[in-house]
């Protein structure tokens, strides 16, 4: 806990009681929440916290590099706090998302035509399939 705090002290983020509460969530989360799943569990030990702080509180994590917004489902977005480049799999039918640690970018190849226009700074892949619980 003290070195969750002491990570974000003195860098410009107001560390208020629900904040911390929202990054101690977030902390070797796996499960790539949405606002609202964090919402609803931070309601439960801070029964005043409102939606506008925890969304405003991811946005301000997104913003300085330390969260992740994985736009795969086109209702809500869910947030990654693994910042570290990698791709993602997603459920079919239960939208459950896992992480994926390759490195496929020497695999990758863009057309002479977007080399042109474009310098590429990374990728992002997203692989759909069906999770082991839904198949069984």
């Amino acid at each position: 806990m003290e070195d969750l705090i002491n990570k974000y002290k003195g860098r410009g983020f107001k560390l208020t009681p629900q904040r911390i509460e929202i990054l101690r969530f977030l902390e070797g989360n796996t499960s790539h929440p949405t606002a609202e799943d964090i919402y609803r569990e931070i309601k439960k030990k801070y029964g005043t916290v409102s939606f506008a702080t925890v969304y405003n509180t991811l946005q301000a994590l997104k913003e300085r590099g330390e969260l992740l917004e994985v736009t795969i489902d086109p209702e809500r977005k869910h947030f990654d706090p693994n910042s570290t480049p990698h791709h993602h799999i997603i459920c079919g039918s239960c939208g459950k998302i896992e992480d994926v640690f390759e490195d496929y970018s020497g695999a990758l190849k863009l057309p002479e035509k977007v080399l042109e226009k474009f310098t590429a700074t990374g990728n992002h892949i997203d692989f759909f399939g069906i999770c082991a619980d839904c198949k069984n």
